[in-house]
């Protein structure tokens, strides 16, 4: 699969759970759209944009196996975070649940409007390692107070590549009467996922990291029942000139001239792992992912984050490091070893994750565990 991608050859890519990494054809659709506006402009954003952005969230809402009605495109997930928490009407002393693995820049929009709201988030510290679900889900709730009013939590994490129980979660949340709103950024093409299937409040999702869409597109679904909580990020035309069927989609998915393009290529992206066989791709990954965790653990000697199974970890992992400066190991492995790797601080650790999706393959693996042996036999 390396040649149906434009990554540098030079490179080995170890970190598509950051940006994603976009096929050649979904590129070249990307492309055929933009050539599109630039062919007939006013016919295109002044009648067949809704056209083409309801057939892209069919083909998204089967994917992902909810109501066509109940998603719109968002540029990325933060937009859709700040959306989202512009629009609730929080207030002073309410709770919002959260934990410690969540990602920094979505936990600083929720910090951002506390100061004017007046709620609380809470950021729940969850004790590693993770053993089993039960006990996840016993210790998170020790976070719930009779002021608990939302829960946001990651579907997969971005700084522990862990994946969260979220099904049982939001059952026990609904139980309770507490609002769910999930981070899945990294879910969409990397795990199976069926929205109806656990039912959310609030679902958040990028297709352009697993999914491989171009950069730019996620989306945000918002059930039904609770959708006219959420108040467009930006007033644009509405109703005058959407025909949508719902205040939720005419007031939120059309803001002004852009670029819909990434959005509309969702559906090539969705077509592209359909015709790839990729379950079997997503099993060769996970597999390997499972491997290199065990070869690293071996090198560096420290605790694994959570049970090496499929009940936690998919195709990326993370592994705390020795005490050294992470900037310098970073830079060590892009410049001598060609291997591009996040590596990062997180809880006063410092840290790695790698990531393996379609292109790679047991060389790339064997790369990075030959690297660690070689850096740290020194």
């Amino acid at each position: 699969m390396k040649d149906q991608y434009l990554l540098n050859n030079n490179i080995i890519f170890l970190n598509h759970g950051s940006f994603g990494a976009c096929p050649k054809p979904v590129f070249n659709e990307y492309q055929q759209w933009q050539s599109l506006i630039e062919s007939q402009p006013v016919q295109y954003f002044s009648e067949d944009i809704y056209n083409y952005l309801s057939k892209s969230r069919e083909d998204l809402s089967t994917f992902i196996s909810c109501d066509l009605d109940d998603i719109i495109f968002v540029p990325n997930p933060t937009t859709a975070i700040n959306s989202i928490v512009r629009s609730l009407k929080l207030n002073s002393g309410y709770e919002i649940l959260t934990s410690n693995h969540e990602y920094g820049a979505m936990v600083r929009a929720w910090q951002w409007f506390s100061k004017d709201k007046g709620y609380n988030l809470i950021p729940f510290n969850l004790k590693l390692p993770f053993t089993t679900k039960s006990n996840f889900l016993d210790d998170f709730w020790k976070g719930v107070t009779n002021n608990t009013k939302i829960i946001f939590i990651s579907h997969i994490t971005s700084p522990t590549a862990i994946v969260f129980p979220i099904e049982e979660i939001c059952q026990r949340a609904k139980n309770e009467g507490i609002l769910t709103i999930i981070d899945g950024a990294h879910a969409p093409g990397h795990i199976d996922l069926h929205i109806s299937s656990f039912d959310p409040d609030i679902y958040i999702g990028a297709c352009h990291k697993w999914l491989s869409a171009p950069k730019g597109s996620s989306f945000m679904y918002v059930k039904k029942e609770i959708q006219n909580l959420i108040d467009p990020l930006i007033i644009s035309w509405g109703k005058e000139v959407d025909p949508s069927p719902s205040r939720f989609i005419f007031e939120n998915q059309y803001q002004g001239t852009r670029d819909f393009s990434p959005f509309l290529a969702v559906s090539s992206a969705i077509g592209f792992q359909k015709n790839n066989n990729w379950d079997i791709i997503k099993e060769r990954c996970r597999k390997l992912t499972k491997q290199t965790l065990l070869s690293l653990q071996d090198i560096l000697k420290t605790e694994l984050l959570c049970p090496v199974n499929d009940n936690w970890l998919a195709q990326m992992a993370s592994i705390q490091l020795p005490d050294i400066d992470p900037s310098k190991i970073k830079n060590t492995l892009l410049k001598n070893y060609k291997i591009e790797i996040p590596i990062f601080q997180w809880e006063n650790n410092n840290m790695l994750r790698f990531s393996f999706n379609a292109y790679n393959d047991e060389d790339d693996s064997n790369a990075l565990i030959d690297a660690f042996k070689d850096i740290f036999s020194k």
